[in-house]
């Protein structure tokens, strides 16, 4: 039956395409967008799904996000004239629709590609992107701060933030709903409620959202009233007034989970069909007229007019290209880092049952997806609350027990309080798996994890360990989890493991790895520069130059001994690391050898600038962090 419904929505979704997208074609900006009547748009998010589903196909993105936000986009900038009024999109992967009806819609073959659109809100790109975003959680904080200034300004526009029900999970939200009782601001916070983050929403706010969305006795009380009443004539439409006044009573009686936003100092408005265009303006319109701050919340559906999509809109969350008739993506050979990491803790936790496995919402991201299946006592998905999550794994540490703590490198960033106060002072053997760590591609300078080493090293207490490969990787788990007693950082980048550098020598503390002996420079190496710097080695070989290849294997505790030992032989030394040049591996051996008065050296990290978003590739040949790009530099 599947079979046969997919391959009939296949064949309609081909005859769609055929179809011109005769009022799309027509808009290049708010201007066009806005003289369209209300009638129309439900067409029109119709072509616009359809523009989605064929540009990101091609160029891969965040696709079911968009397609839930359609009709929502649309009726923002239906009733607010941006950029006077300010929208504001929170994490900001969900603003395609935004660009397509701001004057980007014929850029979009470029999306997230070098030179091309970003895939989240940039300031640089159009004067519409009010606030660069990419983290989860921020809208309302800054969004308050926004119409503060407005405030102060004498300006009596709006500011609208649009937050999902999964951001609200972040502390940083709370923060700013405890904050945003400023009087005469013209604040309205848009709720997209959509049961997810990227992995489904958890926690007690959720649950408190699902009980709010399930009434739908008391939308539909509302509905039947007001068309009964206006059947009466003459009367009708001022007994309806009358009774509108009355509405709090009614909401609270069949909402009370509503008081939970008005004791913020909100007025509530909803909940509200987020996929019906013209309820949405005349909601938008209501709450323009508080004066006060508003929050709005709104029902859609993540992955809304893509079959595939809607079934499975994780994987549409953040896809690659894709092949639209059968929402396939191209097969994957290999293992990712990500998968080594989670088949690895998963080995470890069938014999030791004090492991306890943490993720911030990315339980498939960071490769925990079979652990938390098997071992569903013993893991735990906090919500985009990587603050509390670090701090729960201090107490669990605290108690004998084992936590690992998967994340993206550059979402660690905003415990850092949490890493240093709670778990480094308190010698906590906690161990943070740092996934994504190093340059990621497409996602850019929000998404790049290459702070990590800078902001970690200076941290007392702290172990901090970088695998060059698969094996390193599962042998530094294991070394993390029966050899050390105080927080351990292991840190590897996005995507499949290319090669293995098979070794004997097992893992000790602070011990580096000579790979390669040589006698004319030594080549110190971290990670997944390793395979770079053997690759220079070869290069440089080739004009005869030797080069010794080690693999420092931890920056903290930094192998002098070895290290040293190498550069006074070869007085001459490189450094190569997936991370700023401030404060990393650079940093130590230029600390190192500072006293060393014949050595000479080239350090090759990335600048202290936001690096930009393109492939991995191109984005190591433009910063000259590639082997051959190395290799000359060197030479020269």
């Amino acid at each position: 039956v599947s079979i046969v419904a997919n391959n009939e929505y296949h064949i309609l979704w081909k005859e769609e395409r055929l179809v011109m997208s005769e009022l799309l074609d027509k808009v290049n900006d708010l201007e066009d967008f806005k003289s369209l009547p209300v009638k129309k748009l439900p067409t029109l998010a119709s072509e616009i799904r359809k523009f989605l589903i064929e540009n990101v196909s091609k160029t891969g993105g965040h696709l079911a996000p968009n397609l839930g936000i359609v009709e929502l986009t649309m009726a923002l900038h239906y009733v607010f004239n941006s950029p006077e009024d300010k929208i504001i999109f929170d994490v900001g992967h969900q603003c395609y629709v935004h660009k397509i009806l701001t004057g980007r819609k014929n850029k979009f073959n470029t999306l997230r590609k070098l030179n091309g659109l970003s895939g989240f809100p940039k300031t640089r790109e159009s004067i519409h992107d009010i606030f660069n975003t990419g983290h989860s959680s921020t809208s309302i904080s800054s969004a308050i701060g926004v119409a503060t200034a407005n405030k102060l300004s004498g300006k009596n526009n709006y500011t609208i933030a649009v937050i999902g029900d999964g951001a609200l999970t972040g502390g940083l939200a709370f923060e700013g709903l405890n904050n945003a009782q400023i009087e005469d601001t013209n604040l309205i916070v848009i709720l997209n409620d959509n049961q997810m983050s990227i992995s489904p929403s958890v926690g007690n706010l959720a649950n408190h959202l699902t009980k709010l969305r399930s009434n739908k006795f008391y939308r539909n009380a509302k509905k039947f009233i007001k068309s009964l009443l206006m059947l009466i004539p003459f009367v009708g439409k001022y007994i309806y007034k009358i009774l509108d006044k009355l509405k709090d009573f009614l909401k609270h009686a069949l909402l009370p989970s509503s008081v939970l936003f008005e004791q913020f100092g909100f007025s509530y408005l909803g909940p509200i069909d987020g996929h019906d265009v013209k309820e949405l303006i005349t909601i938008l319109n209501r709450a323009k007229l508080a004066r006060k701050p508003v929050l709005v919340h709104v029902i859609t559906k993540k992955g809304k007019g893509y079959k595939p999509a809607e079934m499975d809109p994780n994987k549409f969350h953040g896809v690659s290209n894709f092949d639209i008739e059968t929402g396939k993506t191209p097969e994957k050979t290999g293992t990712s880092y990500s998968k080594c990491f989670g088949d690895e803790l998963y080995k470890i936790a069938e014999k030791n049952d004090k492991i306890v496995a943490i993720t911030a919402a990315m339980a498939s991201g960071t490769g925990l997806s079979t652990f938390s299946k098997r071992f569903p006592t013993r893991f735990y998905d906090v919500g985009i609350a990587e603050s509390h999550a670090v701090t729960f794994a201090a107490g669990l540490a605290s108690q004998g027990y084992v936590p690992v703590f998967a994340v993206y490198s550059t979402f660690l960033q905003r415990a850092y309080d949490q890493i240093l106060h709670d778990v480094a002072l308190q010698n906590a053997h906690v161990i943070f798996a740092i996934d994504r760590a190093g340059i990621v591609g497409a996602d850019g300078e929000t998404h790049h994890g290459i702070f990590d080493l800078s902001f970690l090293s200076h941290i007392p207490n702290l172990t901090i360990m970088a695998p060059k490969d698969g094996n390193e990787l599962k042998q530094m788990l294991n070394f993390a989890v029966y050899e050390m007693n105080g927080p351990v950082a292991i840190r590897y980048p996005r995507g499949n493991i290319e090669d293995s550098f098979f070794t004997d020598e097992d893992i000790s503390l602070g011990k580096a790895e000579v790979l390669k002996v040589g006698t004319d420079i030594s080549i110190i190496a971290l990670g997944k520069t390793v395979k770079t710097a053997l690759d220079v080695s070869k290069i440089l070989a080739c004009k005869n130059v030797s080069a010794e290849v080690i693999n420092a294997r931890f920056l903290k505790p930094l192998d002098s001994i070895t290290i040293l030992s190498s550069i006074r032989k070869t007085k001459r030394v490189i450094t190569i690391e997936d991370n700023v040049i401030d404060g990393g591996l650079a940093t130590a051996i230029k600390d190192l050898v500072a006293d060393e008065k014949d050595v000479t050296g080239d350090y090759f990290a990335y600048p202290d600038e936001f690096i930009i978003h393109g492939s991995c590739d191109e984005i190591e040949r433009i910063y000259g962090m590639d082997a051959e790009s190395i290799s000359k530099q060197v030479l020269r």
